[in-house]
């Protein structure tokens, strides 16, 4: 059974932000808030935390995963920005976007997909990420709470449906899940793969 932490989304409780990033620490998978629903992450590093939300998920290796991060400061590290795509990015970060981006040496290979090497970077506004982020110092491997048969509002849909598969469960209440915007950077043009919550009209 999972540990349930209840952290504030706009005064996240230090104490509490602690706990969570020291079962990310130890290897654990978290199911966590966001600007779009709730989401799995775990560390970069946490091979088998990996392995655990693709089972959850039921993912193929072709799967984008994101990274959630705090900034637009930390994407360079991580994906490959020429001009255009920095500008935007400055743009229009952060919000409810998500970017498909060549992934750089930095990046574990087992995170990109295995064909195109991309990968998904976000950066959200919710409070709660913003505080996990900060305390611990890297980005989230990140994919968003979605399972066949299971619609997810609030906590006690998480706990119905994952409460035995994961470690730790923010409880941030009701958090309808609103898809993020998904936009393809990885080529030379700007491609909108899927229309969500993130306002386009400024790609367009």
């Amino acid at each position: 059974m999972a540990k349930l932490v209840a952290i504030h989304p706009q005064n996240p409780q230090q104490r509490l932000v602690a706990q969570v990033v020291e079962v990310l620490k130890s290897g654990g998978v978290i199911v966590y808030p966001t600007d779009s629903g709730y989401a799995l992450g775990t560390t970069l590093g946490n091979k088998n935390g990996l392995e655990k939300i693709r089972q959850i998920r039921s993912l193929s290796k072709r799967h984008d995963f994101t990274l959630m991060m705090q900034d637009l400061s930390h994407i360079g590290e991580y994906a490959k920005l020429d001009n255009n795509a920095f500008r935007l990015l400055k743009k229009i970060v952060p919000g409810a976007y998500t970017f498909i981006l060549e992934g750089t040496r930095d990046v574990p290979k087992r995170l990109l997909h295995e064909k195109k090497k991309t990968i998904g970077v976000r950066v959200s506004e919710h409070g709660v990420v913003q505080a996990l982020l900060e305390e611990l110092g890297e980005p989230l491997m990140s994919v968003s709470l979605i399972l066949k048969g299971h619609e997810f509002y609030d906590i006690d849909d998480v706990r119905d449906a994952v409460d035995n598969k994961v470690d730790l469960i923010i409880d941030d209440g009701y958090c309808p899940p609103e898809p993020t915007t998904v936009i393809n950077l990885s080529t030379s043009s700007i491609e909108i793969i899927r229309r969500g919550a993130g306002d386009t009209s400024l790609l367009e």
